[in-house]
C-alpha cells in the first residue's frame, strides 16, 4: 500500500477499528492481490426495480463516518438501498474496478492503482475531493512535550528512549503503530535514522486508541504513529515530532530506503466508471459529498468513543447540519 507521489499522503493508512454495522451482511475482502471477483455472483443481487448503491468501507473510523452519513442520506433522501462491503485499501480498488462496489469515499493515495485503473483500464474515475486533508506522523503527548520540549525533534528521541521502554520493546524505546498488516514507513525510518527504537504494533486502530488513553490517564510518556484527522486529539492533545522534511525525491525511494516525514494530501473519492455513468442522482450525490475535518471527527467520535452505531451517529449529525448536506442533493 505504497503512496509516494507529491499529491499523495503517506504510505500507511490501513487502520483497523470497530466492525462497521450494516443491515446488509458485510463481505470481507482480504489479501493483497487482485481477486478475480468478476467470476463471482454478487451477494447483493437486487430485484431490477430496486435502486442500490454499494459502498466500500475501509476499516478506520473516519472512513466509517463518511459511509454512515452518505449511506443514510442515500437511503432516506434518494430512496436507495445501500449495501456495505468492508475492504482493505488495495483490494477495495480491485473491487471498485470490477463493479463489486460503486464508490470509495476516502482514499489516501495509491499511485499504482490510479495508473492501472484510472489511466490505463479506465474502469475507475475520480469522484472529487472529500474536503478533508490527511497527514500521518509521529506524535507524543502534549503533557510530556511541555516538560521535555526537545522530544519534538527526531534527533533528540534517543535521549528519551529509556523512558519509552516497554516489555514489548525490550531494551529499546517503543514506537507504537497500529496493526501488523499496516504498511508504514516506520521500521525503515527507525533503521535509516539510526534510532534506538522498536516498532510495536497495537493490533488495530481501536487497540491503539485504548493504549493511548491508558498512557494519558497515567500521564506516562509515549511515542506513537498517528494521523489527522482523528477525533482522539480532542481528548488526548498530542504534538508531532519533526522528522526530516518530506521531499518528492524521498517519497520516490524504495520503501526500505525512506528517511523523511510523511507527506500531507487532500483525501479523494473514486467511483466505478460504469456506476459514474449510470448512477444518476446517486453518483451525482457522491461527487458532491464533501465535508470538513470537524464534521468527520464529530461523527467518528460518536461511533468510536460514544459507542453509537454508525447509523445512529449519522442520524444525529444529519439532524444538526441540514445546511451542509442539503447542498449535496442540489
Amino acid at each position: 500500500m505504497a503512496r509516494t507521489t507529491p499529491r499523495t499522503a503517506a504510505r500507511a493508512r490501513l487502520r483497523t477499528s470497530a466492525t462497521v454495522a450494516s443491515a446488509a451482511a458485510l463481505l470481507a475482502v482480504t489479501g493483497c492481490g487482485a481477486a478475480d471477483m468478476t467470476k463471482q455472483a454478487s451477494p447483493f443481487a437486487a430485484p431490477a426495480d430496486i435502486k442500490t448503491v454499494t459502498l466500500s468501507v475501509q476499516s478506520w473510523v473516519g472512513a466509517q463516518a463518511n459511509v454512515a452519513v452518505a449511506g443514510k442520506l442515500l437511503q432516506d433522501e434518494l430512496g436507495y438501498r445501500v449495501d456495505l462491503v468492508q475492504t482493505d485499501e488495495v483490494p477495495a480498488w480491485d473491487a471498485l474496478s470490477q463493479g463489486r462496489v460503486d464508490a470509495i469515499l476516502e482514499d489516501w493515495g495509491h499511485p499504482d492503482q490510479e495508473k492501472l485503473y484510472v489511466q490505463d483500464k479506465k474502469t475507475i474515475v475520480p469522484g472529487g475531493d472529500l474536503g478533508v486533508t490527511g497527514h500521518i506522523g509521529w506524535y507524543v503527548p502534549k503533557y510530556w512535550a511541555d516538560e521535555h520540549p526537545d522530544v519534538t525533534e527526531w534527533k533528540n528521541l534517543d535521549r528519551h528512549a529509556e523512558e519509552l521502554r516497554t516489555p514489548e520493546s525490550g531494551d529499546k524505546g517503543q514506537l507504537m503503530d497500529g496493526s501488523p498488516s499496516y504498511v508504514t514507513n516506520d521500521k525503515a525510518l527507525v533503521k535509516n535514522l539510526g534510532l534506538d527504537y522498536k516498532v510495536v504494533f497495537a493490533g488495530s486502530e481501536a487497540a491503539q486508541i485504548t493504549q493511548i488513553q491508558q498512557f494519558a490517564k497515567a500521564k506516562k510518556p509515549f511515542l506513537s504513529y498517528w494521523y489527522q484527522p482523528q477525533w482522539l486529539f480532542n481528548e488526548v492533545p498530542m504534538v508531532e515530532v519533526k522528522l526530516p522534511e518530506y521531499t518528492d525525491a524521498c517519497g520516490a525511494k524504495a520503501p526500505a530506503d525512506i528517511d523523511c516525514a510523511y507527506p500531507t494530501t487532500p483525501l479523494q473519492k473514486y467511483l466505478n466508471a460504469d456506476f459514474s455513468r449510470r448512477g444518476k442522482d446517486a453518483a451525482a450525490f457522491l461527487r458532491k459529498f464533501s465535508w470538513s475535518e470537524r464534521d468527520q471527527n464529530e461523527v467518528s467520535k460518536m461511533i468510536a468513543s460514544d459507542r453509537l452505531t454508525p447509523d445512529e451517529a449519522a442520524e444525529r449529525w444529519i439532524a444538526r447540519n441540514p445546511d451542509i448536506w442539503k447542498r449535496w442533493l442540489d
